[in-house]
């Protein structure tokens, strides 16, 4: 039964771009479907990742034929969750580094465009993860209003969690954008739009579990770029 406390006039899906994760996804959409209709973004997975999510409950599986990272997953879910009329979407990791039990303290934020988790608890999370999460944060504070001294900047706790709620004209703008993220930098571009279209963002404190890791250096040179690239230039 839902929460009596998230109930209001919003439909709520949650989105999960999904590749290869057979051995945590039908669990995660069981305990998801709790609280939302739940979209699973099959991004070109060889290990039967969306039938499992099809066999454990989700509302709707997108499946791509080929792998377009978090980014197209993301936006294929949102495209997909704006022509079926949903008001807001969460966003989580495919991998259980998010407690889907967490769904409705965000659904309590009502229309607000953009509540990030910032990761207030963390369980077995490698001390370079941490100091990544860190200095990605310190520079995106100052990146978003464009800042060059230092200072609290845009005054977030943390800009790069995955684990969030898109409002409908969040979700919109971010399909309409010109974005040129394709991995992990997609959390940070995503945030700029909406901090730099004026739209209210709110925070609400999660619990956060190492699991796995795809992090590689690639992905953290695309991010610094991507970070640069906000910092200097206006975003169309």
């Amino acid at each position: 039964m839902a929460d009596p406390l998230t109930r209001d006039d919003l439909k709520t899906a949650v989105v999960i771009p999904a590749y290869n994760e057979a051995e945590t996804i039908g669990e995660l959409v069981r305990r998801a479907r709790r609280h939302a209709d739940v979209c699973v973004v099959d991004d070109a997975s060889t290990d039967g990742t969306g039938a499992l999510a099809e066999s454990n409950g989700c509302t709707h599986c997108v499946r791509h034929q080929t792998n377009t990272h978090i980014a197209g997953g993301i936006l294929s879910g949102f495209r997909w969750a704006l022509g079926a009329g949903y008001d807001r979407c969460v966003t989580m990791d495919a991998g259980l580094s998010h407690d889907p039990d967490g769904i409705p303290a965000f659904m309590r934020h009502g229309r607000a465009d953009l509540v990030l988790g910032y990761r207030a608890a963390r369980d077995n999370v490698p001390w370079y993860r941490q100091g990544l999460s860190w200095g990605a944060n310190r520079l995106m504070n100052l990146a978003l209003p464009g800042q060059f001294w230092p200072g609290r900047g845009a005054g977030l706790r943390d800009a790069t969690s995955g684990y969030r709620m898109y409002s409908r004209r969040a979700m919109q703008l971010l399909v309409d954008a010109q974005m040129q993220s394709r991995t992990f930098d997609f959390h940070i571009e995503a945030l700029a739009y909406i901090y730099r279209a004026g739209f209210t963002i709110e925070e609400e404190p999660i619990r956060y579990a190492f699991t796995n890791s795809s992090l590689r250096p690639t992905i953290v040179v695309d991010a610094l770029k991507t970070c640069g690239r906000i910092w200097v230039t206006e975003l169309r």
